[in-house]
């Protein structure tokens, strides 16, 4: 699979390089765009002021600009917490999307996404302040409505961004089980 793998609120950092490198190792080819351009950050905090201060539309053009070259091949996209509602984003737009890997993260779906039985994958810890249950619920809804095939896998008390194994949230046990279901996804697109 090509897959265009976007980075979380702290940039593009050594976990999303490790996942990237995983990623490549079960035989994919793997683009990491650095939406921050050069920017990493400490706390979430740092990295969601940076984030409002450059805007989304300005990330969301800087990943369309990343994918662009290669959508013709059929990407699958993917992100972490923030990237994961870019990858998102991109998915739906993109009709020759192959699938949607979301870890930690989901997103807004406008109201006319349509897409044809797209398979959507997403990890997320139980509960996750940034993903509660009435919002997963909803946006669950709204993908089957715009036509997506979606599963989604809870992870009952491990942190938000828990397949990071340089901050506090990171649980070794569901960051393993969520690289295992993941790499069956990939390889059964």
């Amino acid at each position: 699979m090509n897959i265009m793998l976007f980075h979380s609120t702290y940039g593009l950092g050594p976990a999303v390089r490790a996942a990237a490198d995983r990623l490549r190792a079960a035989g994919h080819e793997v683009w990491t765009p650095d939406l921050f351009e050069g920017r990493t950050f400490d706390t979430v905090e740092q990295g969601m002021e940076f984030e409002q201060r450059t805007g989304k539309d300005e990330l969301l053009k800087r990943a369309v600009l990343a994918a662009a070259p290669y959508s013709e091949r059929g990407l699958v996209y993917a992100g972490f917490s923030l990237g994961a509602s870019v990858a998102q984003t991109l998915a739906l737009g993109d009709e020759r999307a192959r699938g949607l890997l979301l870890l930690h993260g989901t997103s807004d779906i406008a109201p006319n996404a349509r897409v044809d039985e797209l398979p959507v994958q997403l990890h997320v810890a139980e509960p996750d302040p940034f993903e509660t249950d009435d919002w997963l619920s909803a946006w669950y809804l709204q993908m089957g409505r715009a036509g997506a095939d979606v599963e989604v896998y809870r992870y009952p008390g491990a942190g938000h961004l828990y397949t990071d194994p340089a901050l506090p949230d990171y649980d070794e046990e569901a960051a393993e089980a969520t690289w295992r279901v993941a790499l069956g996804f990939l390889d059964s697109l």
